[in-house]
């Protein structure tokens, strides 16, 4: 009988389409490399920076390179890190390493209460700050009438941010032909209906701040499965949502979407339906979070080019004052990210 049990909880992930490890431990390595003129004296770069909290672990951290001099600074974004280095000297390579140990558990958060609070009830003042719009979050217009139009009847927080949670999975889909996780432009999102994490997630937060629910996209980056993995490509979007008397909430239509099209499943087929369930309040473990920053992001130190369109996810660097390219196209700003399994 104990072999039975035992048996049904290990093959029960698979039963439900799920196949994830609730734990995922390992090495990750940045190697950055910033193609400057060798005589440039103003070259400078910013590298999100994880840290731990109850669902990930971060520790053993290592940094070296060339640079003249670094430090690990918090950001405006409450709870973000960032690393800084800088060269002020002329060299003919501008190279920093950061490693570190990763430890991530499953986030599960579905033990929601019997009785939930209000649309105001329970929420502290600072989480007010996530619903309000901005110029990358975009709440009023044509976007404040589909959030309308979505959570009409629906009374309380949870309620809404579930109807649009469903509302996004059902009326986007994933474009693989994207660069990197998208741009994150809503307007553009809404209109033509695809995009990549980094879209969908955004279009989540932006719809859920316009209908009254507080929340934000997190910014991380997948962990390797393969016992050494390069995972450059692995940044990920997500989303949450606050639930008053509850807390933050993970989210992630934007992987639903992906699994729908990697594994050919329509809206209507149970496996899809499953995938739904799961990332309404959970995400698996093959994950760390790098920053929870909004679109519009100010670094600090502070940057000299204008805010960050995007959130904080990706290395960025300035070279004598301008940004370099940085979304993904490694074409001044060259990475790489290495996963080993411990």
């Amino acid at each position: 009988m104990l072999k039975k049990i035992i048996l049904a909880l290990t093959i029960m992930p698979f039963i439900l389409g799920i196949a994830y490890a609730k734990e995922r431990q390992g090495e990750v390595i940045f190697e950055i490399n910033i193609d400057a003129p060798e005589d440039s004296q103003d070259v400078r770069l910013w590298l999100p920076y994880p840290i731990s909290d109850n669902e990930q672990t971060i520790e053993d951290v290592k940094i070296d390179g060339n640079f003249s001099k670094s430090g690990i600074y918090g950001q405006k974004q409450e709870g973000d890190m960032a690393l800084y280095a800088e060269w002020t000297q002329s060299v003919k390579e501008r190279t920093l390493k950061l490693s570190f140990k990763a430890s991530a558990v499953e986030r599960v958060k579905k033990d929601f209460p019997a009785k939930v609070p209000s649309q105001e009830s329970g929420m502290p003042v600072e989480i007010k700050e996530y619903v309000k719009g901005s110029q990358f979050i975009p709440t009023d217009g044509k976007i404040k009438e589909i959030a309308m139009k979505i959570t009409k009847g629906r009374k309380t927080i949870k309620a809404r941010a579930e109807a649009i949670y469903d509302w996004v999975i059902e009326n986007t889909f994933r474009d693989p032909d994207i660069k990197g996780c998208g741009t994150g432009d809503v307007e553009r999102i809404l209109a033509e209906k695809s995009g990549k994490c980094a879209d969908i997630s955004g279009v989540y937060v932006a719809l859920a701040r316009a209908a009254g629910v507080p929340a934000r996209e997190v910014w991380g980056l997948r962990l390797g499965k393969k016992p050494e993995e390069d995972i450059t490509g692995g940044h990920h979007c997500w989303a949450e949502f606050y639930l008053p008397g509850y807390g933050w909430v993970p989210v992630d239509p934007a992987d639903v979407r992906k699994a729908m099209l990697t594994e050919k499943l329509g809206l209507r087929d149970a496996k899809a339906r499953e995938y739904r369930n799961y990332y309404f309040g959970a995400v698996d473990a093959y994950r760390i979070i790098l920053t929870r920053g909004a679109k519009g992001y100010y670094l600090s130190p502070p940057q000299k080019e204008a805010p960050l369109s995007y959130g904080f996810m990706y290395p960025y660097a300035e070279v004598d004052g301008k940004a370099v390219e940085w979304l993904a196209a490694q074409k001044e700003l060259k990475y790489k990210i290495t996963f080993k399994e411990i």
